[in-house]
């Protein structure tokens, strides 16, 4: 047996049947670092009768990272930004004490056919930035860095490793890498222990650690400290995400907080439509059947 934990996805329908994987959080694992939300979305093709557009929706006490391998998203927040996201970049959406924001096809994009493939992470916040302002920050693909490593291509998306800084901020510390294997090759490539916690999910094929094969869509949660020697005989990508644990956090819905009490302001504020609205927009997804 390997001497990592392996998290299967489970599928999820988030309307209009737009289905994505989701690792965390999961029965066997909340979090990995600050990450306690990791989301598999596509690849999927839509045509303009296809409505996959997410409507005005709140969060607090977390940051959304929002990662585009194939198409294109329109961002809208009740700052006021506005902004278009494309593959590559890194779009990093505090929620702080609280946001709303929607995320549709842009306009250019409703009459014709076209592809839609990503993953949208959610970063636990520390206890003393959970009421921080809201904030959006666009990092263009063109300022990720990247390099080649064993005939991979590693971009830093945040933090550090393999002598590269990423320059996305964040109020923890925080790892995301991307390994693009390209069309597949044998020779292996080692994960850096550059964080507290690490897992490692194949976007789109099987992977293998130190030998061991890790089928794709399936977490692979690291033990401390080691550097196993990662492969992708048949190519595609595979993701690391990590950073430093911040403690159990409670999550219902699209909120996230280290107090109860405050996950429940937050949907009594959100019942009660007071947490701001997303200019341009008259639309907003409903509070679930309260759990809390």
């Amino acid at each position: 047996m390997p001497a990592f934990t392996l998290i299967a996805t489970h599928t999820k329908d988030l309307g209009g049947g737009f289905m994505v994987r989701r690792a965390l959080p999961s029965a066997q694992q909340q979090a990995v670092g600050p990450f306690v939300f990791f989301d598999h979305f596509g690849p999927v093709t839509a045509g303009p009768a296809d409505n996959h557009d997410v409507r005005p929706h709140p969060h607090i006490g977390l940051a959304t990272v929002t990662y585009l391998f194939e198409g294109a998203m329109m961002h809208r927040d009740s700052t006021g930004v506005v902004q278009r996201i494309e593959p590559g970049a890194i779009n990093w959406m505090t929620a702080g004490r609280g946001i709303v924001h929607s995320e549709r096809t842009p306009d250019d994009l409703r009459s014709v056919v076209r592809r839609s493939h990503g993953l949208q992470l959610w970063v636990a916040l520390p206890a003393e930035h959970e009421e921080d302002a809201p904030g959006f920050e666009h990092t263009r693909a063109s300022a990720i860095p990247s390099a080649q490593i064993e005939g991979v291509t590693v971009r830093v998306l945040v933090g550090e490793a393999f002598g590269l800084r990423s320059p996305v901020r964040t109020s923890s510390p925080t790892l995301y890498l991307d390994f693009d294997f390209g069309s597949g090759g044998d020779t292996p490539i080692t994960v850096p222990a550059a964080a507290e916690e690490r897992a490692l999910y194949g976007v789109d094929q099987a992977f293998t650690l130190d030998g061991a094969e890790v089928p794709a869509h399936t977490l692979a949660v690291l033990p401390a400290g080691t550097e196993p020697r990662l492969a992708a005989a048949q190519g595609g990508r595979v993701v690391l995400v990590g950073g430093a644990p911040l403690g159990h956090r409670f999550i219902v819905w699209n909120f996230v907080s280290s107090r109860k009490e405050r996950v429940v302001q937050a949907q009594d504020a959100w019942e009660a439509q007071t947490m701001g609205q997303v200019p341009g927009e008259t639309e907003f997804i409903p509070l679930p059947l309260r759990r809390a």
